[in-house]
């Protein structure tokens, strides 16, 4: 062996200048740790703030190009377009989060420094995990966003709920991630290669046995990411995880992940199995199918707010799935458009809860907003925006989202599947207008519903509610930017 080979590589600074938005939120998350043995309950709030100005500036640091775009780490790491609008929005989701966790947390006595340090450390996951160039770095960050899910659904420790929403969601998570690794671990028998668009070429040039591999682990990937989506039939950790976690957890999970699981799905189908479109094209073609049937009929029955957002998730699900579906760039880019947008719109719904609850009181039942428009006027219709935009009410937001994934099913030639989405969709209505019904007519019942004080915070869950209707008037430049995303 020369000495050349023996000699490790001399990196440079330019070689990890992509990486300088994941650093930034690394660095912060390690300062806020050490920063925290230092502070007693009354000033945590430092931490806590801090923790979201990490976010908003690695946010601004993606939004000025910091860094640039490029492959590092010996194509490990891909920082290109898509990943960029992925990452922005999933911060700024993330920031939002913290922002409704800080008083519901910190009235229940439920507020620890680790909680930050953890939606930080996930964040880090997501932000490697829609950048991912390998399937090593795929699974380094979806378990790096997986374990610090777990701590965090499960941080109420003394409530048996949580602890049982926890349990569920380590248990089946695990089994999520067994049967992904073993699908990766199947692909990479087959092609010889770890790298996605090296696994793209063997893919195009399999035959006889390793076709035969290659298409098991393909089926074994696109379990594992429907068990991370919480496509049907694999989504019975979602009710109890969105039911049993503290609400500005569920608030985090159920929106910002959703942005990293369609990163991932679209570096793995596309990036990694872009030769065996047609496979994986029918088997999310059915998920979708089966997601839109049980999320939408089985939410119907819910009389819990957050067991009824947990299934809408399960069909919101099924509508993205029809965006994968139908491939192609017009069919990433309306997943992306729809993934996006309901990571705002279930940010805000969830946020709804969260205004509305008090210590002793969660605010998570349906009934607990009847006549909510007799005593908060202005809160009863930010609600109303949120609940039209996740129906899909025109001119809101959500009705964009579905007609774009419709209409990306239809020019991936699966008619049947966008005549599903549409007979679902009509369904799906009924349960969010049932909350519309029974805050404008139905009498107010026990103890008077009011919105958190808070200027703040109000203001945040303002902007958030109204985001829906200003992106439904000028969805234009959002798409827009989605479809550039995929340009070329």
């Amino acid at each position: 062996m020369t000495v050349a080979a023996m000699t490790p590589p001399v990196r440079t600074f330019a070689e990890f200048a992509p990486l300088l938005p994941e650093l930034a939120v690394i660095f912060g998350a390690f300062a806020l740790l050490m920063l925290d043995l230092f502070l007693d309950e009354r000033r945590r709030v430092i931490t806590h703030a801090l923790a979201i100005a990490t976010l908003l500036a690695a946010a601004a640091m993606i939004a000025a190009g910091v860094g640039g775009h490029g492959v590092v780490m010996e194509g490990l790491f891909v920082r290109d377009t898509a990943a960029d609008v992925l990452k922005f929005v999933t911060l700024v989701v993330s920031a939002m989060a913290l922002g409704y966790s800080w008083p519901y947390l910190r009235e229940r006595g439920l507020y620890k420094g680790e909680i930050a340090v953890l939606i930080l450390f996930a964040v880090v996951g997501m932000m490697l995990l829609v950048s991912a160039g390998n399937l090593t770095m795929v699974y380094l960050g979806l378990e790096l966003l997986a374990l610090c899910s777990y701590a965090l659904v499960a941080i109420d420790r003394d409530n048996p709920l949580a602890s049982e929403a926890g349990m569920k969601y380590f248990v089946l998570g695990s089994l999520a991630s067994g049967l992904l690794l073993y699908g990766l671990s199947l692909v990479y028998g087959a092609t010889g290669t770890l790298y996605l668009d090296a696994i793209s070429a063997a893919a195009a040039d399999a035959a006889g046995e390793d076709r035969v591999l290659l298409l098991t682990g393909m089926v074994f990937v696109v379990v594992g990411v429907a068990f991370k989506f919480g496509a049907a039939p694999f989504h019975m950790w979602l009710p109890d995880t969105y039911h049993g976690a503290p609400t500005p957890i569920t608030l985090f999970i159920g929106s910002a992940p959703k942005l990293a699981a369609f990163g991932m799905a679209w570096r793995l189908f596309e990036i990694g199995l872009g030769p065996l479109q047609e496979q994986w094209q029918l088997l999310l073609a059915l998920l979708a199918a089966l997601s839109l049937a049980i999320g939408n009929v089985v939410a119907i029955a819910q009389s819990n707010l957050k067991r009824m957002l947990a299934y809408s998730t399960v069909s919101h699900v099924g509508f993205l799935f029809l965006g994968l579906a139908g491939g192609g760039a017009g069919g990433f880019a309306a997943a992306m458009f729809y993934a996006i947008s309901y990571a705002i719109m279930s940010a805000a719904a969830f946020g709804a809860i969260v205004m509305l609850s008090r210590k002793g009181f969660e605010a998570d039942r349906i009934d607990d907003f009847r006549g909510l428009n007799a005593r908060s006027p202005w809160m009863a219709a930010l609600v109303l925006v949120i609940m039209a935009s996740l129906a899909g009410v025109p001119p809101f937001l959500g009705f964009w989202a579905k007609l774009a994934v419709l209409r990306a099913a239809l020019e991936g030639e699966l008619l049947w599947l966008a005549i599903v989405g549409i007979v679902f969709a009509v369904i799906g209505a009924y349960y969010y207008l049932r909350v519309i019904k029974v805050m404008y007519f139905d009498e107010p019942a026990g103890e008077p519903l009011q919105a958190r004080p808070g200027g703040a915070l109000r203001a945040m869950f303002a902007v958030n509610a109204l985001s829906l209707l200003a992106l439904g008037l000028f969805w234009s430049p959002l798409m827009a930017w989605c479809q550039q995303a995929f340009a070329g």
